[in-house]
């Protein structure tokens, strides 16, 4: 499978379709004061690039990166559309980001995921990867329902 990444604007129907989809799923599974995710508004603020990946002419996944400064990003926003699940999808999307951060000088990767059990696939994807649970950061608080994780670029 041959996926093509772009930058999104966010304005097309599928892009914005997978992004609801992602914040559905987010809202089925954690309470709302615990659910990060960005939507649209906040997935175009500045310092936030938000990437599609495109098989053909079918979306197959999304992910974005927050510059938090000059060395330091956080991964928003990953999901896998449905029909794509399993497939290798999310680790490309992932490999794709971490490629992106490394090449803006970034030398540190955080994120914030669930912590249900809806989230272990996601979990493991990142672990996988290299990213190691942690503490907190940024405005982030403790919270039973997130879990952090950061990876030395």
């Amino acid at each position: 499978m041959s996926l093509r990444f772009m930058v999104d604007d966010l304005s097309g129907a599928q892009t914005q379709a997978l992004v609801k989809r992602h914040l559905a799923g987010m809202h089925e599974n954690s309470p709302a004061c615990s659910v990060h995710a960005f939507d649209i508004d906040r997935l175009k603020q500045p310092g936030v690039t938000f990437w599609t990946g495109w098989l053909d002419d079918e979306i197959a996944c999304m992910g974005a990166l927050k510059r938090l400064d000059a060395e330091n990003g956080e991964i928003k926003s990953m999901r896998v559309a449905d029909a794509f699940l399993g497939r290798g999808v999310g680790r490309a999307m992932l490999e794709h980001i971490m490629d992106e951060a490394r090449g803006a000088g970034m030398k540190t990767l955080w994120l914030e995921t669930g912590s249900t059990e809806a989230f272990v696939p996601a979990t493991t994807l990142y672990e996988r990867a290299g990213f190691r649970f942690c503490g907190p950061f940024g405005d982030y608080t403790d919270d039973p329902f997130s879990r952090f994780m950061v990876l030395a670029l």
